[in-house]
């Protein structure tokens, strides 16, 4: 084995590219040093190399087209100025007429000189002259263009690489913030999350290892760009199937996902088989396997809502923790009307509606909470002192209340805010009272004290005077 040849295969394993690329990529380095030096014009120049004996032959190639006319000839020493493909408009429609290209075709008549076997389309390759030293223009001509293909070649690689990964979920590291984007360490690639696709509640520390939904892969001038994401749906279901045998086995089906990105998530799962449980399989032993994912999701909590195919089930289980007395659906519509007690309406609401707008999301259908123990369409809900809210599954959230309800909350806001009037004057007349009597229990003190300090004065010139006498 040659020096040459342990240097390819070294660039191979460090570009991780393979052996016939860097080959191909030395081959158009040698032709286009061939072509500065020794070269003509309208010659095609290949070159093909053998790493084993470096030995290297040159071909001019051509390929054998039919003849043209003379004036469409581009002679030699005339420059290329119009393109090769010209579009000619024929019967009102557009075609695409090709050119005459001297430098890579030959007329078919040329061709039968040569070679009477010739014929249309053939490929035919004439052997040039072989030089053994270059100048050093073409050498770094050469130099250039192996750096360049190999970039090219390495590109292409990382590209085919993560474009078969694309939907899929990978393991990365967080490099560092550039404005908005995060990069992220991916081995081979580096790839971007932009803002839209960032967990508002995550801290991205440099260093930290996180799963990633690759969003996109494309191709452009700098390279392959990586778009990854986490906020996805499709990320929680990944991981999922990552996590729990039974949903990569196929015995538990997740059949919905609504998320909320690191604030909360609903998952609908069933199971293939009466035996199974779907909810004990995916909490695990103790809550091992849920646990890891809410790990993973950055402590994002998860609700596990069994699946089931009677749609009045699913929507009552899919509002869990709070308990449904009764659903009513309207299916023209795809309305769901839920009635639940009083003391489970905020529960059933959640925190700003969370829990009723991930469970429509879940279901696909609109749901209408009401939380005076009836159920029936809005029109049928005229009487009672009842609260409604509705949610649809594009997030739209409506709270409704009847008349009677909304006059009495008003008297009430009003009586509320007279009795806070009541208990500030009241205050303001203790405190003015309690000064008042300060200031006098001050003055008479005052008084006191002039009146003690007198009466000393007057028992001292009595002492005074009678030791004058005494003496």
């Amino acid at each position: 084995m040659s020096e040459i040849t342990n240097a390819i295969k070294q660039i191979c394993d460090e570009k991780g590219l393979s052996y016939e690329a860097v080959i191909a990529t030395i081959e158009s380095a040698l032709a286009a040093a061939y072509r500065k030096d020794y070269g003509e014009k309208n010659q095609n120049i290949k070159v093909e190399y053998n790493p084993e004996n470096n030995q290297t032959k040159v071909f001019d190639i051509k390929t054998v087209v039919e003849d043209v006319p003379e004036e469409e000839l581009i002679e030699e020493g005339e420059e290329i100025v119009k393109p090769l493909n010209e579009a000619v408009i024929v019967d009102g429609e557009e075609e695409i007429k090709k050119r005459f290209n001297p430098k890579t075709e030959i007329q078919l008549t040329e061709a039968k000189e040569l070679n009477k076997k010739n014929k249309l389309g053939d490929e035919i390759k004439t052997e040039l002259e072989t030089h053994a030293e270059y100048g050093r223009m073409a050498a770094q001509t050469a130099k250039q263009v192996i750096i360049q293909r190999l970039r090219e070649a390495e590109r292409d690689m990382v590209f085919s690489e993560f474009k078969d990964k694309e939907h899929e979920v990978i393991t990365g590291f967080v490099q560092r913030r550039e404005g908005r984007l995060i990069l992220v360490d991916l081995g081979r690639a580096t790839g971007i999350i932009p803002p839209e696709e960032q967990v508002r509640s995550e801290r991205y520390v440099p260093g930290e290892r996180l799963k990633f939904y690759v969003k996109e892969v494309a191709i452009t001038p700098k390279g392959p760009e990586i778009v990854l994401s986490r906020t996805s749906e499709e990320i929680l279901k990944k991981v999922f199937y990552l996590e729990i045998p039974e949903i990569s086995n196929g015995l538990v089906e997740i059949k919905s996902v609504a998320r909320e990105a690191g604030n909360r998530s609903k998952v609908a799962v069933a199971a293939s088989n009466d035996n199974i449980d779907p909810i004990g399989s995916c909490v695990g032993q103790r809550g091992s396997r849920i646990q890891t994912i809410i790990r993973e999701l950055g402590g994002e909590k998860i609700d596990i809502i069994e699946y089931h195919e009677d749609p009045e089930t699913f929507i009552a289980n899919a509002l869990a923790p709070a308990k449904v007395e009764q659903v009513r659906l309207v299916t023209e519509t795809h309305q769901a009307y839920i009635s639940v007690k009083d003391d489970q309406l905020s529960l059933a609401i959640g925190k700003d509606g969370q829990n009723v707008r991930l469970a429509a999301h879940l279901t696909g259908w609109n749901i209408d909470i009401a939380g005076d123990g009836s159920v029936g369409t809005p029109a049928e809900e005229t009487e009672g002192n009842g609260t409604r809210t509705t949610e649809s599954t594009d997030g739209t959230e409506t709270t409704e209340g009847t008349e009677g309800e909304n006059e009495g909350k008003e008297l009430e806001a009003v009586e509320k805010t007279e009795e806070k009037t009541a208990e500030l004057v009241k205050e303001k007349t203790k405190k003015k009272t309690k000064s008042k009597k300060t200031s006098e229990k001050t003055e008479v003190l005052d008084a006191t004290t002039e009146e003690v300090v007198s009466q000393l004065e007057v028992s001292s010139e009595t002492e005074n005077n009678v030791s004058e006498e005494e003496k």
